[in-house]
């Protein structure tokens, strides 16, 4: 073999000892290649079961009125507390979410009532009232958990109920003569409770009388005629012979039934022109920062209407419609009390954290929930009613959480969603974006806005499972 040859078979080595280059580096053809791209990606993203579960009503002039039957009874309402150390004592405003003193304005007299209560360090187990005893005082639940026992028709001692935070107990004894306890309230766990003796309360009504007489005016009331869930009685006949004289009556309304008005989200979105002229292949500037502002919009719609403090879901629900675990974790039991509570419940919400913990109790009881198809997704479910994932639903700092039970439809009384469609320049319905110019610096101005609501016609339509344990 000749040197020529040798020289052409073995490549010669650059100066940094590697060997040198034989073909177009993928670098270099890179420059000459398209690139295959994908739209912008959004973490934020999310199911959003809320908006799709929900009918929504078209609301034409931006407000909604929930026309009811008159009530006669004052729902009972939940109080807060101010600490200081380890001192606790009820705001005195707050006195009127208790029903008897629910429209008692005379801030006087609630501060008097107030510093009237005791505070007490109650422990585990230890008796509260006892069936059949005299009511002694009126109890406020300022922290812990308090549970209400009484005899079952077999004799066995059968739970009534969970008291937590807020609650309260014996009231009755604003109104009645020399009443009795009819359970027994037994502390769940440690818990400070706040207590109005009985006798502090009779000579209140003694040297007050706007509070003797505003307790009078709520016991006549109170005695109106009624139906269980304290509506205007409809006065009907049945099982009669003959020609008896048959009852008159009339269907009553709400004198000032409440009014929803539409919320709006919004954002100013910028373009510069130069970016809208210039780069929109192989995909639209200007429609992918619309595409994914609205949905930004949307994520932020479905959380108002989930925590807003004047329609959200979770501050709307009836008192008498939260109920609390009765250990902690949400268990089957206390899913299956929450959708008893309710005729015909369609869906079940909760954080994706709160669906794990539910299920770690079905596991430790052998129990297995079944899945149904909805909307073409298998979702887990529980008595057939889907279990959807809600990450708007918060989780407090001490890992708990909650969820929702709802029946949904104008048709059936249940929670709708509200918007108004047909706005001007409509993107979507119920959303419009509307071209606010363009400035000196060149830059286009669009003006994105969503306009929602939601409502709840009767109180058993949403129901809320509360102080749901997600950590254990």
């Amino acid at each position: 073999m000749t040197d020529s040859v040798r020289e052409t078979a073995i490549p010669r080595q650059t100066p940094n000892g590697q060997q040198p280059q034989t073909s177009l580096s993928t670098a270099a053809a890179r420059n000459l290649a398209t690139t295959t791209k994908s739209a912008p990606q959004m973490q934020e993203i999310t199911s959003r079961w809320l908006l799709k579960v929900l009918p929504w009503v078209q609301t034409q002039g931006g407000a909604y009125r929930v026309n009811r039957r008159l009530t006669h009874t004052v729902g009972d309402g939940r109080v807060e507390f101010t600490t200081e150390g380890d001192a606790v004592s009820v705001i005195p405003t707050e006195l009127g979410e208790i029903a008897h003193l629910r429209g008692l304005d005379n801030e006087e007299i609630l501060e008097a009532i107030a510093e009237r209560f005791e505070q007490r360090e109650v422990h585990s187990g230890e008796h509260l009232a006892q069936e059949g005893r005299p009511v002694d005082g009126i109890h406020l639940v300022a922290h812990g958990r308090i549970e209400q026992f009484g005899a079952g028709p077999f004799g066995a001692q059968a739970s009534l109920g969970v008291m937590v935070d807020g609650d309260h107990f014996g009231e009755e004894l604003f109104t009645e003569t020399e009443p009795e306890w009819d359970c027994d309230v037994i502390a769940a766990t440690p818990a400070t409770v706040l207590t109005l003796p009985a006798a502090a309360v009779a000579e209140l009504k003694e040297r007050i009388p706007a509070l003797a007489r505003h307790l009078r005016q709520f016991k006549e009331q109170h005695a109106a005629r009624s139906n269980k869930y304290g509506e205007s009685a409809i006065d009907v006949a049945a099982g009669h012979t003959g020609e008896p004289d048959l009852p008159r009556t009339f269907v009553d309304y709400e004198l000032s039934p409440r009014e929803y008005e539409l919320s709006v989200a919004q954002t100013v979105l910028r373009v510069h022109t130069r970016v809208a002229d210039l780069y929109n292949q192989p995909m639209n500037q200007m429609e992918q920062q619309l595409r994914l502002t609205v949905e930004a919009l949307r994520e932020l719609q479905e959380d108002q209407m989930v925590n807003n403090r004047e329609f959200g879901l979770l501050h709307n629900a009836a008192l008498n419609q939260r109920i609390p675990t009765r250990s902690g974790p949400p268990t089957p039991d206390d899913m299956d009390e929450l959708i008893s509570r309710r005729r015909k419940p369609e869906v079940l919400l909760a954080h994706p954290k709160a669906i794990a913990a539910f299920g770690r109790e079905c596991t430790k009881r052998g129990i297995y929930p079944s899945t149904v198809d909805f909307h073409g997704h298998h979702i887990p479910a529980w008595r057939g009613i889907p279990l959807l994932p809600c990450n708007k639903i918060p989780i407090s700092s001490a890992r708990t959480t909650s969820i929702l039970c709802m029946r949904t439809g104008e048709s059936e009384q249940g929670v709708v969603g509200l918007h108004q469609t047909g706005l001007p320049d409509e993107y979507e319905p119920g959303l419009s974006v509307r071209f606010m110019g363009i400035d000196e610096k060149a830059v286009m101005s669009y003006l994105v806005s969503a306009y929602y609501s939601v409502a709840v016609l009767v109180p058993d339509a949403l129901g809320i499972l509360e102080h749901v344990e997600i950590g254990r």
